[in-house]
């Protein structure tokens, strides 16, 4: 299913009050959770209509794909990348992105503020967390997860500034909470290390399916993509 404008511009509005609403359920004010519209395979006119609508975070999968979308949609937004991130393609990240999810492991970090050193300018990261154990899913195992970020914060282009998870798929948004509930318990641990340049500030987690039950526990950005767009075109 394609979307049209129209469609684009409902399913913002209705996914706004979805995440409002989530929010007041645990106490939390609204704009404390950041829609990040996921634009995967999305062509950029639909991505432009969802600027004119508000949107203002964007998140890519791909570096290749970023690299043709990006510079056509100019600069009136803040690009994030969310997919696993090859260290190889480091270069191109630090040049197309604002904030980088995936970070995790150590070498990408090292590679990313080389990168940076060359520009003069720091990155926002989160430190992507495999909460769940699956051998599917990338990022750092949640034991390991202190001890990565203890060896980034020194980096001085690179300001760590939260967590990031995928939950397991599940036809049930229930099966995903305790995966949030885990990445939230992990953030809580970290801030009480008191690392000199670590932030712990947000919570990359939820998606179209399960992004209510994220809100609830804890969530500062959700990640959705279909919820806006409509079915990946391939």
């Amino acid at each position: 299913m394609i979307f049209m404008p129209a469609d684009i511009i409902a399913n913002i509005q209705t996914l706004r009050e979805r995440i409002a609403a989530a929010a007041r359920r645990v106490g939390r004010p609204a704009d404390s959770v950041k829609l990040l519209a996921v634009t995967k395979t999305v062509l950029p006119a639909a991505i432009r209509t969802a600027m004119e609508a508000g949107v203002t975070d964007f998140g890519e999968n791909y570096v290749q794909e970023a690299r043709e979308k990006i510079p056509v949609l100019g600069n009136n937004a803040r690009w994030h990348m969310i997919g696993h991130l090859q260290t190889n393609k480091a270069k191109y990240a630090v040049q197309l992105f604002d904030w980088i999810h995936s970070v995790d492991r150590l070498e990408l970090a090292v590679e990313l503020n080389r990168m940076l050193e060359k520009t003069g300018r720091a990155m926002n990261i989160l430190i992507e967390v495999n909460v769940s154990g699956e051998e599917t899913k990338n990022g750092v195992p949640a034991d390991r997860a202190l001890d990565l970020i203890k060896s980034i914060a020194p980096l001085k282009h690179l300001c760590v500034k939260g967590l990031m998870t995928m939950a397991p798929y599940s036809d049930n948004p229930e099966n995903a909470r305790p995966c949030f509930a885990a990445l939230r318990k992990l953030q809580q641990d970290i801030l009480r290390e008191d690392i000199d340049g670590v932030e712990m500030t947000e919570l990359s987690m939820g998606m179209t399916d399960d992004f209510e039950v994220a809100i609830e526990e804890g969530a500062t950005i959700v990640r959705i993509g279909r919820a806006i767009f409509g079915e990946r075109r391939y």
